[in-house]
C-alpha cells in the first residue's frame, strides 16, 4: 500500500517556467486528504523551495522535505534534521584538484550557504530563496560538513566535464547531472533513496510504502526503490528504462495524470 508519495521538481512536479500547476496543487492536495503524506525532494535547501512547500500545504507538525538530494532531511516547520550527511573538506581534495588541473568550476554547499571558488574558473550557478552566496578560495573554506558540489556551465562544457572525470572520483563520490548544466558530487552515500529511507523508517514504513516520480539521473536511486517508480514521459533515456511506470510530461500534469489514475481519486 503506498503510504508516501516523492516528487522530484524540475522537469517533475514544475512546469518549465518553475511553476506547480493548478491541476497537479489540487490533485496533490486532494491526495493528502486521504492520508499519504507528500514529499518533496530536491537538490536544493529548503528555504529556496519554501514557496512550493506553501503552496501545496505542506507545513503540517509531520510534514518533512529531501533535501540536497538526500543529504538532508529536514522537518518542514520546525527545522529539526531527521537525518544528514555529507563531505568533509579533506573529502574535497581530489576534485578541487581536478577542477584546476582541467579549467572546470566548483560551487561548495554547506546546509546553510554556497560558497562559490574563486580560485577556479567562474560558474553559472544560481540558487533563488534568498540564500547566500559567499566567494572564497579553496584555502579559506571552513573545515566542516558540505552537503554537496555543483559544477555549473554550459551543456556541452558540462559533457567535456564529464568524460573527464576518472575512475578514482566516480569512486569517491556519487555524481549525478541533476540538470543539463548541473553536474552534482555528492558522498558516496548520499541519494535521495537514502533520504527517503530514514523519512519511511521515522513512520514505520519502508519502500514497499514509497511511490516516487522523477526525470533525471539523481532521481535513479529513488525510482529503483520505490515499489512505484514512475518516470515522466521527459525523462532522459536511462530514467525511462528504470522502471515499468510511466506519465505524461511536467509540461502535461504528468504527476496527476498517474496519481488520478492510481488512487482512483476522480472516482
Amino acid at each position: 500500500m503506498i503510504k508516501l508519495v516523492a516528487l522530484d521538481l524540475d522537469n517533475t512536479l514544475l512546469t518549465n517556467d518553475k511553476k506547480i500547476s493548478q491541476v497537479n496543487e489540487l490533485t496533490l492536495k486532494k491526495l493528502a486528504t486521504t492520508g499519504v503524506k507528500i514529499v518533496l525532494c530536491t537538490g536544493r535547501p529548503i528555504n529556496a523551495i519554501w514557496h512550493y512547500i506553501e503552496q501545496l500545504g505542506l507545513t503540517g507538525a509531520d510534514d518533512y522535505t529531501i533535501t540536497f538530494n538526500g543529504a538532508l532531511v529536514i522537518n518542514n516547520t520546525s527545522r529539526d534534521v531527521l537525518a544528514k550527511q555529507g563531505l568533509s573538506k579533506t573529502d574535497l581534495v581530489p576534485l578541487h584538484d581536478f577542477c584546476k588541473a582541467n579549467g572546470f568550476p566548483m560551487d561548495i554547499l554547506d546546509f546553510e550557504q554556497v560558497y562559490p571558488v574563486t580560485d577556479l574558473v567562474k560558474s553559472i550557478y544560481t540558487l533563488g530563496g534568498g540564500i547566500k552566496f559567499n566567494p572564497m578560495t579553496f584555502d579559506e573554506l571552513p573545515d566542516h560538513l558540505y552537503a554537496k558540489v555543483v559544477a555549473a556551465q554550459k551543456p556541452a562544457e558540462l559533457d567535456q566535464m564529464i568524460a573527464a572525470l576518472t575512475p578514482e572520483l566516480h569512486e569517491k563520490y556519487h555524481i549525478a547531472r541533476s540538470q543539463p548544466h548541473i553536474l552534482e558530487f555528492l558522498s558516496p552515500t548520499t541519494d535521495k533513496a537514502a533520504g527517503l529511507h530514514a523519512l519511511l523508517q521515522h513512520f514505520g514504513w519502508d519502500e514497499s510504502n514509497l511511490m516516487a516520480f522523477g526525470d533525471a539521473e539523481n532521481d535513479a536511486g529513488m525510482l529503483k526503490a520505490a515499489s512505484v517508480g514512475v518516470a515522466m514521459a521527459n525523462a532522459i533515456p536511462e530514467i525511462t528504462a528504470l522502471t515499468q511506470y510511466h506519465t505524461g510530461t511536467n509540461e502535461e500534469d504528468g504527476v496527476a495524470e498517474f496519481v488520478n489514475q492510481y488512487f482512483k481519486l476522480n472516482e
